[in-house]
């Protein structure tokens, strides 16, 4: 299992794109606020989320609130920054990981990404390019990470191997 962890999430529809990569892979969503959208059912239900369902979503107040209901996450996280030291392909992602996100905007606190920086990692990219799209950097370490845990639970190989 995968826990996404997205810190201060601005733009919805990221977070909607997010939420359905959680719900293909059984990964589960931790929201820290402030948000910048509703997630109340009334709004998803009106956003068209119709697999919002599928996903295990957990809501926090702070970083400090989040560490304090999942003490585990310490020992077994991983930031995503553009400014980390090492590429992603160095992290060994274990089953029950952590990948913290920041938002848009700002990415990661400085003073968290300070406290981890032995845990930061990035995904390669141009010099000249700022950074990827939320909802694709989550995409593609989520996916990495199930890849080192052997795709548990996934259904790998569709309708096609039947023929």
């Amino acid at each position: 299992m995968v826990h996404i962890v997205l810190v201060e999430p601005e733009i919805p529809q990221n977070c909607g794109n997010i939420a359905r990569t959680c719900a293909a892979t059984g990964s589960v969503l931790h929201l820290i606020r402030p948000l910048g959208f509703d997630i109340s059912e009334k709004a998803v239900r009106r956003a068209g989320l119709d697999y919002w369902h599928l996903v295990e979503i957990h809501d926090y107040e702070n970083l400090d609130d989040f560490f304090r209901c999942n003490p585990q996450a310490a020992s077994n996280l991983w930031l995503a920054t553009t400014k980390a030291p090492r590429p992603y392909t160095e992290a060994a992602f274990f089953d029950g990981c952590y990948l913290f996100f920041g938002k848009e905007t700002a990415g990661l606190p400085l003073s968290f990404r300070r406290a981890h920086e032995e845990r930061c990692i990035r995904l390669p990219m141009r010099e000249e390019a700022r950074s990827l799209n939320l909802s694709n950097s989550v995409a593609i370490l989520t996916y990495e990470a199930l890849r080192q845990q052997g795709f548990p639970g996934l259904l790998d190989v569709g309708e096609m191997a039947e023929e």
